[in-house]
């Protein structure tokens, strides 16, 4: 096993170098290779390193950065997989990078995003000290199938590492029931009812079934999508008291969102350095993990104050006379917050929306009909130009012209550098919405015309 370890880690660290080189990512092939020749590579590199990790449908990345922040900020010898390569070999490669050739690995923390499906194989392998569970949405089913197929993923991967405290979503009745058949010590975090105001109960729930007995729920608070305060008539099972708690929302601009957290009866007040409310969920499930790994609330709450936003994920550019946001989108739940923010910001702005098909993004394009962008037409005073673009551009502007945007006003650019320059001549702020595979190839091409770092770095 020593000699297959090490050939397995020079090979992987010889693939990453020329991968670097020849200006590639290098962050899931080389892991590849290295586990063909040492299958358990991955849990001899991790062995002797405390491991946070993070799944979930939507948000891993964006956790992932304010728990990173957390420990940058206290001076820990960590790493993370900051390129978003979530599966088994995208993380193997980032042990191996970060490990000497006889296999020590060379940090005392490591901070994984991992993918939900990838819980299986990765979580009995790295035996993680904690684990957050952001929450669980319909996403990629030609992949993951039924949301109820992903939830039972995480709970295998959950069983194979049953030291890992669970820092659970209390909000997400799928993710909270987590804590019903698992040993695992854990935590909830949730936003409290009352502490915004309550969204729309969606007639396109992820989860309107009680999990236990498949009675209806009914909701005395609704955030977003199937989260808030559920609980079954029939069986009682209900929303969880959280233990990291958003008791109020304060402020919610463009810029981020002022929250009072509660962590274990003390409360504080915080701000969130990205808008939206999904992001008061990561922040609040990034406090609640920087917390148990030990490094203090304060900690958490300092980090999500100044963290640097993962890319694509709200990040900004300075493209156009007003700049530009970066937005990724990939399921109708997160599309829908994305569009609830455009429809808060009250200004004139334009939108590019560019759709893929690709394995990283899901080949079944159909939940584009369940994401509400009808809400485009309430805020149409405001939005100026729009343009689609993408391998399936067309398929999106028929959505849209379904969703009441008039045809004369869509622009059709598939090339993605004429699209930077159309983004470049915009005279007001321009908000980019792309899937995953469109997001790199769009972000490269930004790159190239105003700079930034690589997606790996």
């Amino acid at each position: 096993m020593r000699v297959r370890a090490f050939l397995a880690i020079v090979l992987c660290k010889l693939l990453r170098f020329v991968s670097r080189l020849l200006h590639r990512g290098g962050t899931a092939m080389p892991g590849r290779w290295a586990q063909r020749i040492c299958p358990g590579l991955l849990g001899i590199l991790s062995r002797d390193v405390k491991v946070v990790v993070i799944t979930g449908t939507n948000g891993k990345t964006t956790s992932a950065r304010m728990i990173e922040q957390a420990f940058a900020d206290e001076g820990k010898d960590y790493f993370a997989n900051r390129s978003g390569a979530n599966l088994l070999s995208g993380i193997t490669t980032e042990f191996v990078m970060n490990s000497t050739l006889s296999g020590r690995c060379r940090k005392e923390y490591a901070v994984i995003e991992c993918d939900e499906a990838a819980s299986v194989s990765v979580f009995p392998l790295l035996k993680p000290r904690v684990i957050v569970v952001t929450n669980l949405f319909r996403d990629q089913l030609d992949r993951y199938g039924e949301v109820t197929h992903t939830l039972a993923n995480v709970r295998t991967g959950i069983q194979g590492a049953p030291e890992a405290t669970l820092c659970l979503n209390a909000d997400c009745s799928l993710t909270a029931s987590l804590a019903d058949d698992l040993p695992n010590k854990h935590v909830f975090f949730g936003i409290e009812p009352g502490a915004c105001p309550s969204g729309e109960k969606s007639e396109l729930s992820d989860a309107p079934h009680c999990i236990r007995c498949k009675t209806e729920y009914q909701y005395d608070f609704i955030t977003y999508g199937h989260l808030g305060a559920f609980r079954c008539p029939s069986c009682g099972y209900c929303r969880p008291a959280a233990d990291y708690a958003v008791t109020d929302v304060t402020e919610q601009s463009a810029e981020g969102s002022v929250i009072v957290l509660n962590a274990h009866g003390k409360s504080c007040l915080a701000q969130v350095n990205l808008p939206a409310l999904y992001n008061v969920y990561n922040a609040a499930g990034a406090v609640a993990a920087v917390t148990e790994m030990g490094l203090g609330t304060e900690a958490g709450i300092r980090a999500i104050e100044h963290f640097k936003c993962g890319f694509g994920r709200m990040e900004n550019f300075a493209l156009g006379k007003a700049g530009a946001k970066m937005m990724l989108v990939k399921n109708p739940a997160g599309c829908n917050q994305v569009l609830d923010f455009l429809c808060q910001i009250k200004k004139p702005f334009a939108l590019v929306v560019c759709l893929n098909d690709r394995g990283a993004d899901g080949t079944d394009v159909s939940w584009i009909y369940d994401a509400a962008f009808e809400k485009l037409v309430d805020c149409a005073s405001y939005l100026g130009q729009l343009a689609v673009s993408g391998d399936r551009a067309a398929d999106m502007a028929v959505r849209l012209k379904y969703a009441g945007v008039a045809p004369k006003a869509l622009h059709i650019e598939r090339d993605y550098e004429k699209l930077v320059s159309w983004i470049d001549a915009q005279e007001v702020p321009v908000f980019i919405i792309p899937t995953y595979t469109a997001m790199l190839e769009l972000r490269e091409a930004v790159i190239r015309k105003v700079g930034g770092d690589e997606f790996w770095v």
